[in-house]
């Protein structure tokens, strides 16, 4: 319920969009596919995520990221703001409510809110990946959790982990991609999330891998990135299989314009950092007719098992 001083609904969801159409026009042409209920709450589930986001890198909606010098208090103030929200409270922040209002709708578990706000502890402690399991663990934990959490938003049952394991992969393909695509953006802000089992199999030393006599090994780790994503993504499409039509329309046009970034990094080689890689709007609409056609046939799919060599998410 509402009253004088709360905001409406609708007012939330409003803020929402906005969101989401200042942060990812990917993300918000795709959503756009889902039937109104699932589509307001995906926009709200993403104002969250988004606003979290900002507040840990100092972004506004994910562009001109920069170091923060206190990264332990906004950890805490995402902790504390969730927490209210998750305890029931109208908190005064449209993002935080939108998670509220979200997360009430559709009983989301509170272990993949955790999960996220891991995340953005893993970048406030400057943390750096290892190995390729490290690498997997943080993508899980800034988007694969994310990718549970939109299957819930869709309807999938919270104990239903198979279908929760292709969620998750395809998180881990946009945030695969997303390292892949930014490596040069992380770079100038003090972060790099290639595992150092990786820089010295190159035999790069840690950060230097953007000086120009590494370019053409660093291409090899981007393409590796670039494959894993692929993977990823395509054991997603086949969870589509346990989706409603438009759900998994609009899981199939997310999968196609996200992958995409991730085959032009690999496509444009050494040349992969010299202008952000995008998608046009003719492109999303091309991948957006194919994955109706896809989405279509999706029951073709729902049977084939999941690779046992991908990576899987902690449970």
């Amino acid at each position: 319920m509402t009253t004088a001083s709360t905001p409406s609904r609708a007012a939330i969801v409003a803020s929402a969009q906005e969101s989401i159409a200042r942060g990812s026009k990917s993300f918000s042409a795709a959503s756009r596919l889902f039937d109104r209920t699932t589509r307001e709450r995906a926009w709200l589930l993403y104002a969250w995520c988004r606003a979290c986001d900002d507040l840990a890198d100092g972004q506004d909606h994910g562009h001109d990221m920069a170091r923060v010098d206190d990264a332990p208090a906004r950890l805490a103030l995402i902790r504390t703001l969730t927490d209210r929200a998750l305890a029931g409270e109208w908190v005064g922040v449209p993002a935080f409510d939108a998670l509220r209002i979200v997360c009430e709708e559709t009983d989301m578990p509170r272990r993949f809110v955790d999960d996220v706000i891991a995340g953005f502890a893993l970048d406030a402690d400057e943390w750096r990946p290892r190995s390729t399991n490290d690498l997997m663990q943080y993508c899980y934990h800034v988007a694969g959790a994310v990718g549970c959490m939109m299957a819930v938003v869709m309807g999938v049952a919270p104990d239903d982990e198979a279908t929760l394991d292709r969620a998750c992969d395809l998180g881990l393909a946009f945030q695969l991609a997303n390292i892949a695509r930014d490596i040069e953006e992380d770079d100038r802000a003090g972060r790099c999330y290639l595992p150092e089992e990786w820089l010295v199999e190159m035999d790069m030393p840690p950060g230097q891998h953007m000086k120009p006599p590494f370019r053409s090994r660093l291409t090899v780790l981007a393409r590796r990135l670039a494959d894993r994503a692929a993977a990823h993504e395509e054991s997603a499409r086949v969870g589509t299989g346990k989706l409603a039509f438009r759900p998994a329309w609009a899981v199939l046009s997310a999968a196609g314009i996200y992958g995409d970034i991730a085959r032009k990094v690999a496509k444009r080689g050494d040349h992969a950092w010299d202008h952000r890689v995008t998608t046009s709007k003719a492109e999303k609409a091309g991948f957006i007719a194919r994955a109706w056609i896809d989405a279509a046939r999706r029951h073709r799919l729902a049977k084939l098992p999941r690779s046992p060599d991908l990576w899987t998410r902690p449970r």
